[in-house]
């Protein structure tokens, strides 16, 4: 169980991405130093139904402690049955309420962002949710629907009804994850809850982007989401970077740099020896179909290198470990 107040600060946490925030990212990004996950969002009324590919989503390893997982609905007595039955099969440390994600398919159902224009439902599933398990309870939400200013209530409504830690990204509902993250905004949402520990999100890509929106938001540490995306070495440059004392260091695997220098750029090598490790937990924990999931993933970790659009239509075809491995050699050649 996590005591959010007593949290080491910054927290420095990978967010919760749909489809990349599974258990064998989670686990690349902690052998790289990343102190917290915060897992990809899973159903509740999925969780409800004993879903299958559900469960096998929630499932973690140890070594990824501490973690916290997410998950969406908009009914009260279903996200309380979801948290209990995610607490008694899994034990994660802590669950978070997914109150932001902006796509149709989730804000149409009434989940996501859409609980932004429902302040008295959202409030009706956190207490709900309280009173059915014994960990922390939190919630990520966004600036607001159409108006960035909606946040400034909306957080009061989530601190009265009980969230142990609040964390907002720094754009509407409707912007998406077009325009830029307002961190002085996400800053007077944190003002209005000052006694609750709070993260900001959204575009915090580099060091500096994390000493700004601290700065900005005067929040109690980031939640990395894209900018993790082919870079597991971000947290560590940011622990270092913004003076962060890490609660959990790197339990298995190499190095936490990847054989990097303090601050050095990570290296082809560095970069093929992370994809390989990816690879061999997505195998681990999927199977060989694993490596069709992992497509998604590849592009990133050669983003902007040179020749990397050669690279990368290689890389999303790529069906097997063999096969991975040849590309890999013949692009270090």
């Amino acid at each position: 169980m996590i005591d959010w107040k007593s949290f080491p600060k910054p927290i420095i946490a990978l967010a919760p991405m749909a489809d990349m925030s599974d258990l064998p990212f989670c686990l690349i990004c902690k052998s790289h130093g990343a102190p917290l996950m915060f897992r990809e969002m899973v159903s509740s009324e999925a969780v409800v139904r004993l879903n299958p590919k559900t469960l096998k989503m929630a499932e973690f390893d140890e070594r990824e402690r501490p973690l916290v997982q997410q998950i969406f609905g908009s009914d009260p007595a279903t996200m309380a049955e979801a948290a209990r039955i995610i607490e008694e099969k899994f034990h994660p440390d802590a669950i978070d309420i997914n109150m932001g994600c902006p796509v149709y398919n989730i804000v149409s159902n009434f989940n996501g962002a859409f609980l932004i224009k429902e302040p008295a439902r959202a409030t009706a599933i956190i207490k709900a949710m309280k009173s059915a398990v014994t960990i922390p309870i939190s919630v990520k939400t966004r600036l607001g629907w159409k108006d960035d200013r909606d946040c400034l209530e909306f957080v009061k409504i989530l601190e009265d009804a009980g969230a142990d830690l609040i964390s907002v990204h720094g754009r509407t509902k409707e912007q998406g994850y077009s325009g830029k993250s307002n961190w002085d905004r996400i800053g007077e949402a944190r003002r209005q809850v000052p006694n609750v520990p709070f993260l900001v999100n959204g575009d915090i890509v580099t060091v500096e982007d994390a000493r700004q929106a601290l700065a900005k938001s005067g929040a109690d540490g980031v939640l990395i989401g894209r900018g993790a995306l082919g870079n597991p070495w971000i947290f560590r440059d940011i622990m270092d970077g913004v003076g962060a004392n890490p609660c959990v260091r790197p339990p298995f695997g190499f190095d936490a740099r990847g054989g990097q220098t303090q601050g050095s750029a990570p290296t082809m090598t560095d970069r093929a020896s992370a994809v390989l490790a990816h690879a061999q937990l997505q195998v681990e924990h999927y199977g060989e179909r694993g490596l069709i999931k992992l497509r998604k993933h590849l592009p990133w970790y050669f983003k902007n290198m040179s020749g990397w659009k050669d690279l990368r239509s290689q890389l999303v075809r790529i069906s097997t470990l063999d096969e991975l491995k040849l590309v890999l050699e013949l692009a270090r050649v």
